[in-house]
């Protein structure tokens, strides 16, 4: 009698990692699709989306961040939204208020894959894997900021860093630190051009300001190579 209740206990607790593996999976694929499949893409873009945080007025920005992070759990790629944040908002807000955007994203879809998906990839680890998953709780803090410095997929890596050990706090430090140059860069950049193209006077594409963004930009594509060569040294 005691043995029955016991050993059900134990198949419902095998099926539950299981389960939770096939709703994330569900999830991301219907993340992709709503992203891909659905009038929702139209309306990212600079003139749709800015009239739209016009209409909400002060809230604006905190409607942009919030969009934002919703993107990154729908798969949307974080280069069109920190596009979209630099061409409504300009290089300096566009940056802040990416880069809040930004870190509500990646935790979000971290915790997601962290409660939907760590128990299924914790059963399927063997002993060559689990090696790695142990050194990523140990250096997580490290693992997360040099993933990010050398620009890993951003949402990709937030759902994979959900599904290791890393600690939550190494996560969020990590890519809170890592994001900053690409983020500000890109943001600058963005900023930059639109603030020419507004005035009209496409001699400001020659100004100051838009070539340093222009050499920030193209400088930005060879950080991975230096932090490689750095750290193979």
């Amino acid at each position: 009698m005691g043995a029955a209740p016991a050993q059900q206990l134990t198949t419902q607790t095998g099926k539950r990692p299981l389960l939770k593996g096939v709703i994330l999976v569900i999830f991301i694929l219907a993340a992709i699709a709503v992203a891909r499949f659905t009038p929702i893409k139209s309306f990212l873009t600079p003139a749709g989306l800015g009239r739209f945080l016009e209409s909400v007025g002060i809230w604006g920005p905190v409607i942009f961040a919030l969009v934002y992070a919703a993107g990154v759990c729908l798969f949307i790629p974080g280069t069109l939204l920190t596009t979209l944040g630099g061409a409504i908002f300009g290089a300096y807000q566009g940056f802040l208020y990416v880069w809040v955007g930004a870190m509500l994203g990646a935790s979000a879809s971290f915790w997601i894959a962290r409660t939907l998906g760590r128990d299924l990839a914790a059963s399927l680890v063997g002993d060559r894997l689990k090696k790695y998953d142990e050194a990523i709780e140990r250096n997580g803090f490290a693992t997360v900021l040099y993933l990010r410095l050398v620009y890993f997929p951003f949402t990709p890596m937030n759902f994979g860093m959900g599904l290791t050990r890393v600690r939550f706090r190494d996560y969020f430090f990590g890519t809170a630190l890592g994001i900053i140059v690409g983020v500000f860069i890109f943001t600058f950049f963005v900023g930059a051009v639109r603030d020419v193209w507004a005035s009209g006077d496409l001699r400001g594409l020659l100004s100051l300001k838009v070539l340093f963004s222009v050499a920030l930009f193209v400088f930005s594509f060879f950080i991975p190579r230096i932090i490689k060569k750095l750290k193979g040294e």
